[in-house]
Parts: structure tokens; C-alpha cells; sequence
């Protein structure tokens, strides 16, 4: 084996094991700022019914609306 096969393996290793420690610490930490988005507003919010039209709306744009975004 070679010097750089040994180096670029390292390198690989390494990014690797960074990725998988990545994964495993979202995964139990669970973050607050992955719960919900700036507004506040949690992720995999359904659709609100918008009262003059009966249309489905989403919570992010209804928020920017009543906050003159």
C-alpha cells in the first residue's frame, strides 16, 4: 500500500465517521430549531382552511400575511 492509499483512507474514514456521529446526534438529540421554523411554526403542519374561501392554506403563509411580509 501506498503512502497516499493510506492518506486518502484516512481521509475517508474520517469523513465518514463524521457523518455517521452527524446522523446519530440528529437523530437523538432531536435539535429544537428542527422541531419548528423561525415563526415558531412546528414542521408537518397540516394545511389550515382559510375562512372566506374554504381553501386549504399553509401556517408559514398565513403567518406572513398577518405579519405584513
Amino acid at each position: 500500500m501506498s503512502r497516499d492509499f493510506l492518506i486518502m483512507s484516512g481521509l475517508a474514514l474520517t469523513v465518514l465517521g463524521i457523518s455517521i456521529a452527524s446522523l446519530v446526534y440528529i437523530s437523538v438529540v432531536q435539535p429544537d430549531y428542527l422541531r419548528s421554523d423561525r415563526d415558531g411554526v412546528p414542521f408537518y403542519t397540516p394545511p389550515v382552511i382559510n375562512p372566506d374561501g374554504g381553501e386549504p392554506v399553509e401556517m408559514g403563509e398565513l403567518i406572513r400575511h398577518y405579519k405584513g411580509e
